[in-house]
């Protein structure tokens, strides 16, 4: 088996498939043949292409040892990533890859609502086959700009009435308020899609317990704490190093320059790849992945420290 859990996996393209019209499946294989890491519903993986790296959800079985399986988006306003994917990248192709790691785990729970925008579904749908084989109570809000956007429709419609899906040029957003109208305890809300829809979801879930709502993003949510950021020590424990952390530059920079290297595939609160333990002092969590109460760890890349020292464990 290959170790996913410290290195990164040289993998090749076996297949690319067309889920929507602005969707690429891509399912990737070990040249030799040999078993992938295991992982679980929520998981991602990172994807190195030339000049980027980007984290995107496995939508494939978890019980498939042998292919993942993504899913990219044509953004239109691509850096390079997803138009290298669409464009450039073929069967036969190496990548390198990194995880798998899980951010966005299936909890248990009484009943699920799953509400995915557009490509939102990808980490949603390995789910939704998990609880449908278990026999759980699920259902499905499945938004996206038209029918022909949407990938996976033919499958989900195999779930009959448990899946609404909302095309935007048919029917317009989906009903929020009528989905999350009232709290209940038991529940988990699942939510992945573009900035809007999670902060709609989010303020509707105010008002339900605590631990109710698990949300993934593609990308940091804005932030507009930039001008009050101030300078912190980060104390390494196993070594005794003290770095100061200018309020205008990332602990992960301030570590890179003295040469202490973490694992990092986003820079952006995202991914989870620099996760770092904290023994001592208060985080800031500017990322978009710890409820903001959180003091056992940190991600350096764009988390802070509150309190004027951190103590982490490196």
């Amino acid at each position: 088996m290959i170790d996913g859990d410290t290195g990164v996996l040289e993998l090749e393209v076996v297949a690319l498939r067309r889920e929507s019209d602005c969707v690429l499946g891509v399912e990737l294989a070990d040249p030799e043949n040999r078993a992938l890491p295991a992982w679980e519903p929520g998981a991602h993986i990172d994807l190195g292409l030339p000049d980027h790296v980007r984290q995107y959800s496995l939508v494939g079985s978890p019980e498939d040892r042998y292919r993942y399986r993504i899913a990219v988006l044509l953004e239109p306003a691509s850096s390079g990533g997803s138009r290298y994917v669409h464009t450039v990248l073929r069967p036969g192709d190496l990548v390198e890859i990194g995880g798998p790691r899980n951010n966005f785990p299936l909890v248990e729970a009484s009943d699920y609502l799953m509400i995915a925008g557009g490509v939102g579904i990808t980490p949603l749908l390995p789910m939704i086959r998990r609880l449908h084989a278990e026999g759980r109570n699920w259902r499905l809000i499945y938004g996206g700009r038209s029918r022909r956007s949407m990938a996976y429709l033919a499958e989900l419609d195999g779930y009959g009435d448990r899946v609404e899906v909302r095309p935007f040029d048919e029917s317009g957003h989906p009903d929020l308020d009528a989905a999350l109208g009232e709290p209940a305890d038991g529940s988990a809300v699942y939510c992945c899609g573009p900035e809007g829809l999670i902060a709609a979801v989010e303020d509707r879930c105010s008002a339900w317990p605590a631990g109710t709502l698990h949300v993934e993003r593609f990308s940091a949510s804005p932030r507009d704490d930039e001008d009050d950021l101030q300078a912190f020590d980060l104390v390494l424990a196993r070594s005794g190093l003290r770095l100061t952390v200018p309020a205008d530059c990332s602990a992960l920079d301030v570590l890179d320059a003295a040469g202490i290297a973490l694992p990092n595939a986003c820079r952006d609160g995202v991914c989870g790849s620099c996760e770092t333990r904290v023994l001592d002092g208060r985080p800031l969590h500017r990322d978009a992945l710890l409820d903001t109460e959180r003091t056992d760890i940190v991600y350096p890349c764009v988390s802070r420290a509150s309190s004027a020292e951190l103590v982490v464990d490196l």
